[in-house]
Formats: C-alpha cells, sequence, structure tokens
C-alpha cells in the first residue's frame, strides 16, 4: 500500500497560478475599496493573541499530504499568524445578486487565500483561512469570525463530504485568543464571542459571481480570459471550438445534480446569492443551514430571508436555474448571439427532473421508476407536506416497513417515532393510503426485498448534524467542553450507520424556538 509523503504547511513550496495569470492590487492596502481590472488584492492576514488547534481533519489531511501541525509555528499557520515563504495570501474579488438584486462588488470580506497546495497526484488545492482579518473587500466588517459560526462551517463542510455531497472540506478550526464583536440577529444586542478561525480547501473557490463581475464592468479580455483559464485547469477535458458552450452546459449538469443532492438529504443552505455559487459545482459557503427536522418545503433557516422564504427548501432547484441564468448572462458578451447558450441553460429542468425523480426511487427502493412512479413520488410529496414528520428519521423507518400492515392505526404506530404531533383522521388516512400503494409498488420489484432495503440505506442518512446539536456542541465549546464536539466529529463520518443512535431522535421541542437551533442569521 502506497503511503502519502507529508508536508509541513510552513515549508510547502505553494504554487500561485491565479495570481500570476491574472491582474491584481499587489499593494497590500487592505482599506475596503472598488477594485476595478483587477480579479484579486493581496491581504496579508492580521495575527491574533494565540491560536489554538481545536480541531483537525486526519483524513482530509492524509488526502493532501498534510502533517499535522504540532510545534506553535505551524499551528500558527492555520490561524494567519505565520506566513510560509512562498504563499501569497489574497482576497479574490467578485460580485453576486444577493436575495434576488444585484449587488455589485463584494468579494472575500472575510477569507483569505494563502496559497494552492500541490498534491502527490499533481492536483492542486487551494488553502484558505476564514476569519483571518479585514481585506479590502470587507467593507464594514472587520474580517473576522467567532467560533460559533466556524465550528458550524468545519464540522458541516466535512458532514457533506462524508454524506456524499460534492462540497468544499475543512482542514482546521482554531481559536484566536480575541473576542470578536457580533449582533447575532442585526437586531441590536451585540456581544462579544469567542474568535476562531477555519482553514478549509477546494480545487477552486470561483464562484459565478467572479464571471458576473468582470461583465458588470465590461472587462471582456478578462472575462473570456478567466472562462479560458478555468476550463483548461479544471474542465480540461472540454478542448473542442463549443468548449466555452460544452463548460456551461458542465456547470449546468453540476449545479443540477448538486440541488438533487441537497433534496435527497434534507439540505438547506439558506443563502443561495450567486456569489455562494461555485463555479465546480461545490457546496460552498456555510452560514444560516441546517437540515430540514418536520417536513416542510417553505422552511428557511434563515431569518435574513424572511418573509419572502426565496430560499425555501423545495426552492433551491428553481433559485439555482435562476443563478445559472445569472451566470449565462455574464457569459454572453462572449457570443455572437445568446441563443445556443439559452438552450444550454434550459437543458437544466431535463437534467435536474431526471436524476431527481431517479434519486427518490432509490430513498424509496425502487428498482427503477417508471411514469406511474413519478405520481407516487407526488404523492409522497403531499403526504410528507401534510403530515410533517421528521425526514431523516421517517425515510428510516420506511426501510424496515412490514409489507403487511393491519390498518390505519399500526401504520401510524411504525411511524410514530418520526411524528411532531398526533396526526388528525385526515392525516391518518393519507399516511395509510400511501403506505398501501408503496407496499403494493414494493411488491412488484423485480428486485429483492432485501436489495430494495439495501439501496435505501445507501440513499437514506441515518445521522444528519441537526443545528440543536450544533448549538449544544457550540455551548460547551465556549464553557471549555469538548465532549459532544469530539462525538460530532466521529459521527459525520458514518451517516448512514446506526453506530451513533444516540442522535436518532427528532429535534426536542426546547430547539423548536431557540435562538441558533431553528432560526440562524448570516451573522459570523
Amino acid at each position: 500500500m502506497n503511503t502519502v509523503q507529508k508536508e509541513k504547511l510552513s515549508s510547502k513550496k505553494y504554487k500561485k497560478e491565479f495570481i500570476t495569470a491574472f491582474n491584481g492590487d499587489d499593494s497590500g492596502n487592505l482599506t475596503p475599496r472598488q477594485t476595478p481590472g483587477m480579479l484579486y488584492s493581496k491581504a496579508i492576514p492580521t495575527p491574533v493573541e494565540k491560536v489554538t488547534l481545536l480541531a483537525w481533519s486526519e483524513e482530509l489531511a492524509a488526502q493532501l499530504g498534510i502533517e499535522k501541525p504540532t510545534d506553535q509555528k505551524e499551528i500558527d499557520v492555520l490561524g494567519g499568524k505565520h506566513i510560509a515563504d512562498t504563499m501569497y495570501p489574497y482576497a479574490a474579488c467578485y460580485a453576486g445578486h444577493q436575495f434576488g438584486n444585484w449587488a455589485g462588488q463584494l468579494g472575500d470580506g472575510r477569507a483569505i487565500t494563502l496559497g494552492e497546495w500541490e498534491t502527490e497526484t499533481s492536483k492542486s488545492w487551494e488553502l484558505q483561512l476564514k476569519g483571518a482579518g479585514p481585506t479590502p473587500y470587507s467593507r464594514r466588517a472587520d474580517g473576522r469570525a467567532v467560533l460559533r459560526s466556524s465550528v458550524r462551517e468545519y464540522l458541516m463542510s466535512e458532514a457533506m463530504h462524508y454524506l456524499g455531497v460534492p462540497t468544499t472540506r475543512a482542514l482546521s478550526l482554531v481559536t484566536t485568543g480575541e473576542p470578536v464583536l457580533r449582533d447575532m440577529f442585526y437586531n441590536g444586542n451585540a456581544a462579544y464571542e469567542p474568535g476562531a478561525i477555519v482553514m478549509r480547501t477546494a480545487p477552486s473557490f470561483l464562484r459565478f459571481g467572479n464571471f458576473e463581475m468582470l461583465a458588470a464592468r465590461k472587462e471582456l479580455d478578462n472575462l473570456q480570459q478567466l472562462v479560458n483559464w478555468t476550463i483548461d485547469h479544471y474542465y480540461p477535458h472540454i478542448q473542442d471550438e463549443d468548449k466555452v458552450l460544452n463548460w456551461f452546459k458542465e456547470i449546468v449538469d453540476r449545479t443540477a445534480k448538486l440541488m438533487v443532492e441537497w433534496m435527497r438529504v434534507g439540505f438547506v443552505h439558506g443563502v443561495m446569492n450567486t456569489d455562494n455559487m461555485s463555479i465546480l459545482g461545490l457546496t460552498i459557503d456555510y452560514g444560516p443551514y441546517s437540515f430540514v427536522d418536520d417536513y416542510d418545503p417553505d422552511f428557511t433557516p434563515n431569518t435574513t430571508d424572511l418573509p419572502g422564504r426565496r430560499y425555501a427548501f423545495s426552492k433551491q432547484p428553481s433559485i439555482a436555474y435562476w443563478n445559472l441564468g445569472c451566470l449565462a448572462g455574464a457569459l454572453a458578451p462572449l457570443f455572437p448571439d445568446t441563443k445556443k447558450l439559452v438552450e444550454v441553460l434550459e437543458t437544466y429542468k431535463q437534467v435536474y427532473w431526471t436524476n431527481y425523480y431517479g434519486m427518490m426511487g432509490k430513498k424509496l427502493g425502487l428498482d427503477q421508476v417508471s411514469g406511474e412512479d413519478v405520481q407516487l413520488i407526488k404523492e409522497l410529496e403531499q403526504m410528507l407536506t401534510a403530515i410533517k414528520p421528521d425526514m431523516t428519521i421517517f425515510f428510516q423507518l420506511l426501510i424496515d416497513l412490514p409489507l403487511e400492515m393491519a390498518d390505519a392505526a399500526a401504520v401510524e404506530e411504525h411511524f410514530n417515532t418520526a411524528l411532531y404531533s398526533e396526526l388528525n383522521e385526515d392525516e391518518k388516512d393519507q399516511l395509510y393510503t400511501f403506505v398501501l400503494k408503496y407496499t403494493a409498488r414494493i411488491n412488484a420489484n423485480s428486485c429483492t426485498r432485501e436489495a430494495s432495503q439495501e439501496l435505501m440505506r445507501r440513499t437514506n442518512p441515518r445521522f444528519v448534524l441537526r443545528n440543536y446539536l450544533l448549538h449544544q456542541a457550540i455551548e460547551e465549546l465556549e464553557q471549555g467542553k469538548d465532549e459532544l464536539f469530539t462525538k460530532l466529529q466521529a459521527a459525520i463520518k458514518e451517516p448512514y450507520s446506526d453506530k451513533y443512535d444516540e442522535f436518532f431522535q427528532t429535534r426536542p421541542e426546547w430547539a423548536s424556538q431557540k435562538a441558533g437551533c431553528s432560526m440562524l442569521s448570516c451573522s459570523s
């Protein structure tokens, strides 16, 4: 068995392909400002008082060939207090549509990319610090992050990876020894919270907004260069004369399939602005996210998203399509006309629905998905919306559903542990009617019951990182305890097993209205 040769963060020779290829502001001036013509600005992290390692992703480090820091100099790299000789810290310039409105220049206001780490397989991963101080794109903010949001980003990005959802990753979490002032719900109740920094990684953090920025400024040479560079580096298999169109088609496909994965596990991003959409089809920027507890298509975890609920659970696929339309608009100046671009954009719906119904078929344990099965899936969604069971627990109980149920009362009893409230007669009838149709369909499978159940176990997570668990872990950490935090780090790695069934329960009543458990803001 080949072992990856590990290198230290401080002695690695980092690549600088992005900053070498494009114009940037090398002044190091951190004053917030517009940077026309520049794709990035140099941004040296602001040193903190004391960097203390709180969490380290052993598996990701092994994959990248990074040696776990043991001495303080190496740990300081994770907090931006020590910069390796070959690093070039910078913040990227991008724009975006936020809550449907054009926001103009945004950029990395709280993230600083240190450099590109090349692995033994010659693949490069950007190493980026979130919370390491102000950048020219911080506007009125301090560029810092608090422990609360940093724990959430660290754990959830890794949790999504183990769920099988495309995502950026998190390598480390450190505390800074410095308090940070935050108004958690933007309601005038600011308070000091412990500071923290996450080192997150991805092949690229490029977003739809990077391309929107250049198009908005009519910097068409820069736009063409960025498109070509992105294709060459991250889509090298696309090299024909229609490569820009085919590249956009792959982004459409990846984004559609990412939405299917979010819907599969019940993930709600909370702030699907175009500046939070990855050009690689990854889940990026973990802010006011949540998993669905009681099934509600209109659920949004983001207080900023009220009352319109633009980014609610069921709306995510259509928002992704809207965001792709914004990206298409940014690419439009590179085409003589937009007809073909629009045609590619319109393939999104077919890609999404084909993959969505295929995914739902797997969640239900179907051997294939026919037109009649699509109707069954729609009836399932209507029933779930009516009775609002816990999404994760409901699908787990469905796996072991007896194929012969005596009556509606027996069916309700089987699903009882997934229910947040007692069902009325109409709801009982809806559940029973669905179960009768579902068991008849399962009996018609060409595969064995065991094969069907195994498919369901691979598709339906048993453990998801619920907000109330995160809230409890954060409260404990702020009190100097790490027992739950340590347990959650282990549980996220085995989301399809029953090893951590102590967490296999509905959201407790106390968490329904508690700040940080049910609703969150973009504050970090």
